[in-house]
């Protein structure tokens, strides 16, 4: 079956799915997206994407291309027509089609949309989570408003490139004062030996992931001792567990970062815990 792509109001073969040349997001990066969790064929917190989505378009000053029930619509019919019971999907809005300007376009130039679903292996996933992944540790080298997701990700690119020619699934920044901000594309955590778990406080230097909400309510929940706070790239190497969080992930333990072993070596009991209770905190909608 081919798979099917939502382009500015058409669905169309995904091999045939194209942006003009002059859209801004090909020419200046000027827009933002999401991605969603599909979990036995329901939408993992699309309320919670979609308002982070608004946040985003927001502060970039680029208005919704359609309604944010219109929106919704689309994704489940890109989710359905793709048949995904299991995967993931993504939402990426720019300011439109203009000519080449690093001036805002006329106002009437209406924001283009994309909307793409493909399937992933939960089994693959969890395979990968029984052992835990490797982490590298790069210099932070992105603009200060990482906290607005935006479709300009060069330097992730790059910093997860330097990890995977360095053994490893996923990059940690480090920032000036060589604590750990975020993961190329992941919010990154440690449990120390005190069994606290930390992270970053999401106001300055991350993004307010989604999943990582959800790990806070579990935490909260669950009644686990938390610590919103910088933690540095020593301390984490001291840790007796580390984890990323991001939709494409869940919760993945850490059990390698620049090398050195963390804790055991093998996946930690929180983490693990935490992933397991994943989806009973989600909310969970019809696709």
């Amino acid at each position: 079956m081919s798979r099917i792509a939502y382009v500015n109001g058409q669905y169309v073969r995904h091999a045939d799915a194209a942006v003009h040349v002059e859209d801004r997001g090909y020419q200046f990066a000027d827009g933002v997206y999401e991605v969603c969790e599909v979990w036995q064929g329901k939408i993992v917190d699309m309320p919670r994407h979609l308002d982070r989505l608004h946040r985003s378009l927001n502060e970039l000053r680029i208005d919704w291309p359609m309604a944010r029930s219109a929106v919704e619509f689309v994704i489940r019919q890109v989710i359905r027509r793709n048949r995904v019971v299991n995967g993931l999907v993504y939402i990426q809005v720019t300011r439109g089609v203009a000519k080449r300007d690093h001036f805002f376009p006329a106002e009437d130039v209406a924001p283009s949309i994309v909307v793409t679903a493909k399937p992933t292996s939960p089994a693959a996933s969890q395979v990968q989570a029984e052992k835990g992944i490797a982490v590298v540790s790069y210099p932070e080298n992105r603009w200060p408003r990482v906290d607005i997701k935006t479709i300009a990700l060069l330097p992730n690119v790059l910093a997860k490139q330097h990890a995977k020619e360095n053994g490893g699934k996923e990059a940690w920044y480090i920032d000036a004062d060589g604590n750990v901000t975020e993961g190329g594309s992941t919010n990154a955590w440690i449990v120390t030996k005190e069994g606290a778990l930390v992270t970053r406080p999401a106001e300055n230097g991350i993004l307010r992931g989604i999943t990582r909400a959800v790990v806070l309510d579990l935490v909260q929940k669950e009644g686990l001792t938390f610590d919103e706070r910088p933690f540095s790239l020593a301390e984490a190497f001291e840790a007796k567990e580390a984890f990323v969080t991001a939709a494409s992930t869940l919760v993945m333990p850490v059990t390698r970062i620049d090398g050195k072993i963390i804790g055991n070596g093998h996946p930690g009991s929180v983490a693990t815990r935490l992933r397991e209770l994943f989806h009973t905190a989600t909310d969970l909608q019809t696709a």
